[in-house]
């Protein structure tokens, strides 16, 4: 049943996505933006380890909806620190990114992730594959400069919410 489920969601995803992804005529080009995240991350354990997050991302478009790229982001506790690696794809839902002030969108990643615990005077370090996904919302307050927050789950299991600023690198 969770299969059937899940299947439906993708394929609601993919309906939205293609209802806005006609091509207009003289439409500009969407810009690469580098993106700076902050935020808290909580690891699932006996009781929830709460972290800190850094990270940052980089956003190229390769469709009207559609961004890709990496994202860099370290989580840090009293006693661990995670390092996730990791390669995202960002789908905008709503109205038009080119024009819209407020755009939806949810995020995919996957990758590695790394991490490192202290036990006493001993560090214990491990590497897994990873992956993350959920939604957010970006505001426009600038030509180019945005802020936005996500919430995601992800693996090695953990809910993650964090604030972000992207800035627009092709325009000067």
């Amino acid at each position: 049943m969770g299969r059937m489920r899940s299947g439906w969601l993708w394929v609601a995803t993919l309906a939205v996505w293609m209802a806005g992804s006609g091509v207009a005529g003289a439409q500009a080009q969407r810009p690469v933006v580098l993106e700076g995240t902050a935020g808290r991350a909580g690891f699932v354990d006996d009781a929830t380890k709460h972290h800190a997050l850094f990270g940052v991302g980089l956003r190229v478009p390769i469709g009207r909806r559609v961004s890709v790229g990496p994202e860099i982001v370290v989580t840090r506790a009293a006693t661990d620190d995670d390092l996730f690696v990791l390669g995202s794809a960002w789908i905008d839902l709503g109205p038009s990114p080119e024009v819209a002030r407020i755009v939806p969108y949810v995020v995919m990643g996957a990758g590695y992730m790394r991490h490192s615990q202290r036990f006493g005077s001993e560090r214990f370090v491990s590497g897994e594959g990873s992956f993350t996904a959920g939604g957010g919302v970006r505001a426009r307050v600038s030509d180019r400069v945005y802020l936005g927050g996500d919430v995601r789950v992800g693996w090695e299991l953990h809910l993650r919410a964090a604030g972000h600023v992207g800035v627009d690198l092709s325009r000067r």
